[in-house]
């Protein structure tokens, strides 16, 4: 298992991911999002306001995104089974989130 801290700014997001062997819980602690899945990356058929407090179960092998809907930084953390990321990471940017998985290739 692992946790995961996040700030995501004002009207940015997680981005588009699907993690075929993790499950994935999020838990909004501060802000509001727009919480989107489904089976397939073009077929989000779940959408949903996520206000503070909110909790989020996501199965492994489903598409999920989460986009910060509100002005001010949306703060949640998220819990992964099994672990998704190498002990002591950390990713200050989305974007150095991003290039870490590109350099890391599928698993």
């Amino acid at each position: 298992m692992q946790l995961t801290l996040m700030n995501i700014n004002a009207k940015e997001d997680i981005g588009l991911e699907m993690h075929p062997d993790v499950d994935q819980f999020i838990r909004i602690e501060e802000g509001e999002g727009l919480v989107m899945m489904g089976d397939r990356k073009d077929r989000l058929w779940f959408q949903e306001k996520v206000p503070a407090d909110y909790v989020i179960l996501i199965p492994a092998g489903t598409w999920h995104n989460l986009i910060n809907i509100g002005c001010t930084p949306l703060k949640l953390y998220s819990i992964y089974a099994p672990p998704e990321h190498l002990h002591g990471t950390v990713h200050k940017t989305k974007e150095d989130a991003e290039m870490h998985h590109m350099q890391r290739g599928p698993k």
